[in-house]
Order: C-alpha cells, then sequence, then structure tokens
C-alpha cells in the first residue's frame, strides 16, 4: 500500500507506545493530523500551544516516555519555547513535532518560514529537520530515546511540509527498546561508604531524580537501613513514605529558613541523589564551599565553586544505591536523633498552626490543613508558580512519587491546569486538585474549555489576591514599594461557567473544606475560587543568618 511521510510518521508513533498527542493544526502541519485519524492515538486540541507542551511535558514526567506535542510552522512553533525550555530544565520527556514550509521555500520569504531549528535549540535537547521522508523513522526514533536519556527534557523535530507527501511506502518504522546501563563504578561506590562510614552529621538531599518509581523504591530501602537524616527539594516530593518520617526533615529550596536549611548548615557531608543545582542553588546552602559531597546521578556533576564533589557515582541511580545499600552500615535509629526531632518538631508545629486559622479570608495553612482531610495516597495535587507554591511546597507532605507537582527550575506561570488535565487522562483513578494564584490562571485558563470538552474531572483552586503577589513581596523586600504587580479581580464562577464548567466561591474560611468536598463529588472540571489571607507571605522570604553572625 502506498505510504506518504505523514502516514509513515504516524505509524512510527503508534509503534512507540503514543497514545496522546496535544497540539493545534494549521497548513503546513494537517497531513499529519490527517494521518493519525486512522491510528489509534488520540489527539488532544489545545488553545495554546504553550498548554500543549505543558501537558505533554507532565505526561512525560508521570510516565518516564515522551509526551508528544504536534504544532503547525512560524508562531506555532516558536509558542512551543516556554514549555520545552520547562520540560529541558526539569527533567521532563518530549517529542516536539512542528511544521514548516516545504524545502522548495525555505530560503525564501514565506508565509510562516522560520528557521525552526535555530529558534528551538536553545530549549532543547536535541532541534533537528527532516530532509527526506525515508529519515523519519531513524530521526524520530532517536529523538525519542535523547528525549528520555537522563537528563530527560525536550527535543524538537522540525518537518517541511513537503516531506509530509513524499512517497515513503517502502519506509518501515523502527522502535527499538531503551538502552539499558549499570551503576557506578566500584571503586567510586566503596570510596563513597567508606566517607560516609567516617562522618558525623551525614544528611541525605534528594533531587528530581530520585522522584522516578524505581529510585525511590531504593531510597526508602537505603534509609530503612541507615536512617540517614533526609531532605528534598520540592521536586523530589512524595518520596519519603509515613514509615520512614522520623528520617525527613521537610523540603529546601530559594529561600535559606527552614528546618532542612538548618539540618544542611551542621552536615559535614551531603549525599546528593539525582539533584540539579537548578532546584536548589548551591551557592545557598553550602556558600562557603567547604562541604563534603557525594554525588549519585546519572551524569556527572554540573561543577559550581560550592557544588564541587568529593565523589562522584555516576550511572543507573536505582541500581547504584542497591549496591551502597549493601555496603553502607545498619543503624536502628536516626543519626543525630535529638536534633532531628527538635527540628520536625518545629516543623510540625509550623503546618498544625493552620487548624486554628480562622477569617474571611483563607490562610494558606488552613488551606492546607483542610486540604489534609480529603486526600490519600492516591491523590496527586498539582501547583502553578507563586507565593503559593512556596507554602505547599513547604509545608503540604506527599508519600508517593510524583504526587505533588511543582514547576521547580524554571518555575514557570501557567502550568498547574494543563498539568492537570494531562494528570487525569493517564490517572483515571484518584482525586486531582490543582492549585494556582489568580495570575497564574490567567495565563492558561483557556484550556478550561479543554478540560470540559474532554470530560476530565478534576477541582482547579484558584488563590485569589488581585496581584503576582511572589513578585510583590520580592519588590517590598527591596525596594520599600511595589511596581506593576496589582490587576482587576475577575468573577472565576461566571468564567468557569461561561466555559461549562462548575464554579464555587469561598466566603470564609469555614466554607473551604465543605466546598471542597462538594466539587470532589462533582463530574467534570470545577473551579474553586478562594479569597486567600496572604499577610504572612513575608516570612517565605525572610532569611536566615549564616551560623556565627
Amino acid at each position: 500500500m502506498k505510504k506518504n511521510g505523514a502516514q509513515i510518521l504516524a505509524q512510527c508513533l503508534v509503534e512507540l507506545g503514543v497514545k496522546y498527542i496535544f497540539g493545534i493544526p494549521g497548513a503546513k502541519i494537517d497531513a499529519l493530523f490527517d494521518a493519525l485519524i486512522d491510528t489509534s492515538i488520540k489527539v488532544i486540541l489545545c488553545h495554546h500551544e504553550q498548554n500543549a507542551v505543558f501537558m505533554a511535558g507532565i505526561m512525560g514526567r508521570l510516565t518516564g516516555k515522551p509526551g508528544v506535542v504536534l504544532v503547525t510552522s512560524g508562531p506555532g512553533v516558536s509558542n512551543l519555547i516556554t514549555g520545552l525550555l520547562t520540560a529541558t530544565t526539569e527533567g521532563d520527556p518530549i517529542v516536539a513535532l512542528g511544521g514548516n514550509v516545504s524545502r522548495s521555500m525555505k530560503l525564501k520569504e514565506a508565509h510562516q518560514s522560520t528557521d525552526n531549528v535555530r529558534i528551538t535549540e536553545a530549549a532543547t535537547k536535541s532541534s533537528v529537520e527532516v530532509s527526506l521522508a525515508e529519515n523519519i523513522p531513524e530521526i524520530i526514533e532517536n529523538a525519542f530515546r535523547t528525549a528520555q536519556t537522563p537528563r530527560a527534557g525536550a527535543v524538537f523535530v522540525s518537518i517541511p511540509q513537503d516531506v509530509l507527501l513524499e512517497d515513503a511506502s517502502k519506509v518501515k518504522p523502527i522502535a527499538l527498546s531503551p538502552p539499558a546501563t549499570g551503576p557506578a563504578p566500584k571503586d567510586s561506590i566503596e570510596k563513597a561508604a567508606r566517607l560516609f562510614a567516617q562522618a558525623k552529621t551525614p544528611v541525605l538531599l534528594l533531587g528530581l531524580e530520585a522522584s522516578r518509581r524505581e529510585n525511590a523504591t531504593e531510597i526508602r530501602n537505603l534509609l530503612s537501613k541507615t536512617r540517614i537524616p533526609t531532605i528534598s527539594t520540592y521536586q523530589a516530593a512524595g518520596v519519603i513514605p509515613k514509615s520512614l518520617l522520623d528520617c525527613f526533615v521537610g523540603r529546601v529550596g530559594l529561600f535559606k529558613n527552614q528546618p532542612g536549611d538548618q539540618l544542611l548548615d551542621e552536615a559535614d557531608l551531603v549525599i546528593t541523589i539525582g539533584y540539579s543545582p537548578v532546584e536548589y542553588v548551591p551557592e545557598i546552602w553550602n556558600s562557603k564551599g567547604k562541604k563534603q559531597i557525594i554525588h549519585i546521578d546519572y551524569k556527572p556533576a554540573n561543577i559550581h565553586s560550592a557544588y564541587a564533589p568529593t565523589v562522584e557515582n555516576i550511572g543507573d541511580i536505582s541500581k547504584t544505591l542497591r549496591l551502597l545499600t549493601e555496603q553502607f552500615p545498619t543503624r536502628a535509629t536516626v543519626q543525630n536523633g535529638e536534633k532531628i526531632a527538635k527540628l520536625q518538631n518545629e516543623l510540625d508545629e509550623k503546618i498544625s498552626k493552620g487548624k486554628s486559622l480562622k477569617g474571611k479570608l483563607l490562610h494558606p495553612l488552613r488551606f492546607i490543613h483542610d486540604i489534609n482531610q480529603v486526600i490519600d495516597e492516591k491523590t496527586t495535587i498539582v501547583s502553578d508558580i507563586g507565593t503559593h507554591y512556596m507554602w505547599l511546597a513547604r509545608y503540604l507532605f506527599s508519600h508517593q512519587p510524583h504526587h505533588l507537582l511543582f514547576s521547580n527550575g524554571q518555575q514557570t506561570l501557567g502550568v498547574a491546569l494543563p498539568w492537570a488535565i494531562a494528570t487525569r487522562l493517564i490517572r483515571p483513578e484518584g482525586q486531582i486538585i490543582s492549585v494556582s494564584g489568580d495570575g497564574g490562571f490567567l495565563f492558561s485558563a483557556t484550556e478550561l474549555e479543554t478540560a470540559v470538552r474532554e470530560k476530565l474531572s478534576f477541582v482547579h483552586c484558584v488563590w485569589c489576591d488581585g496581584a503576582y503577589d511572589m513578585v510583590r513581596q520580592q519588590q517590598l523586600i527591596k525596594y520599600n514599594r511595589e511596581t506593576a504587580v496589582a490587576f482587576n479581580r475577575i468573577n472565576h464562577v461566571q468564567f468557569a461557567e461561561s466555559f461549562g464548567a462548575k464554579g464555587y466561591r469561598v466566603e470564609g474560611s469555614e466554607e473551604f473544606l465543605p466546598t471542597l468536598k462538594k466539587a470532589l463529588l462533582d463530574e467534570g472540571p470545577v473551579l474553586i475560587e478562594i479569597p486567600i489571607d496572604y499577610s504572612h507571605n513575608r516570612e517565605l522570604f525572610e532569611l536566615t543568618r549564616e551560623p556565627g553572625h
């Protein structure tokens, strides 16, 4: 049977196990959209290419396999950049496919003609253009391999319009299993074990790669044996189960003012697992650059003056951890237990304040207290960026990897709603609650129609104060005044209803929990407008003084 480039590309995607594609069609890429009709792949039509790539990115994070986004030429491609950059920075595998003008028009001024490769290469791991239809299978296979090889990220493939129409009848799809890798070398594992045995106050610092399910399993085994005091970045949320909370002193990031930061200050050895400096800059937590560091990752460390590991264990993280667990000594109790208990108590006291906070405005800690009354191990919490992200990252605990989701590397506004949509597609069971500020919500709010059209059930909470508060707080600290952060309030209930979704408004702190319980029983997407009490936000940004200062 005669097949063109579009049809063979669609067949390649099927062979690679793609179930969903997110995107927006256009003339330069419509042949591929047409070919996908005859496959099992479901195309999710979005309202902006940036939101489409957000959806593909979180699908990649949650499944470990590249999410796919498909867009047309010109602005269709350029609108991908923020999402591609977010995915590459934060380790989310994506394959983005973008149309382009025909090859004969490439060097001429033409409608929607752009240099797709150059415009996307700074935001991706790899960016290539297909020159012949016969090359499609190998280019797509390499794109998927590159996207999901740690550290995962985005790969862009540009496809000229005429390549999609070119004959490809003799071309066969290629779909190979990802190559397996081994543990770190024996000598580096032994050196790490000796370093740990000599340490008096070791600390485990979990990064984004710790959240891979196989890595989380081995981290739990390691902690069960060694009882190492542990902290994590925001993106490693959920790695520590309830049974190991006596080892855990919370999450750290952005500003040095958490109990976990005190633990880092006193550590003579920091063992990082799957950590990237973009999650929490080492110049903040290791400002003197004197700590011994064991770096456990898929790839060598990105060296900073404050992050120059004593030992690097490079290889498959789960396999490396398995060998380290065998060599590390067994301990019955948490090391430096009295200090750890004190720091944990400090964190617990902060979180427990939420129960008693009342008023016309809902305090963030009360929100966290109330949400803890309805969530379970199957619940997924999705956070946008803003001061709400800092409250949730510090004080909302999760005990399953990738069930509390943050944009931590780029801190990208507008991810929450698109992420909730894609999460529901691949997690049909369990509650999904997404949270954004009223500023970030408007970045991607039109995708509410996508959720309604696809009949996807989740609850989206909007914390409303009429400003970009995370920016405002920092302006006030630096300049003692604010500028260009306030905007008009909108009626979120009417907004939701205009798209065919349900909307609720909370009028006081006592109304939130019953409203949330009701919303979780509704079908389809539900939006809850929450007037938020940001009176204590300044404390999120206050820095802890260095010891001895």
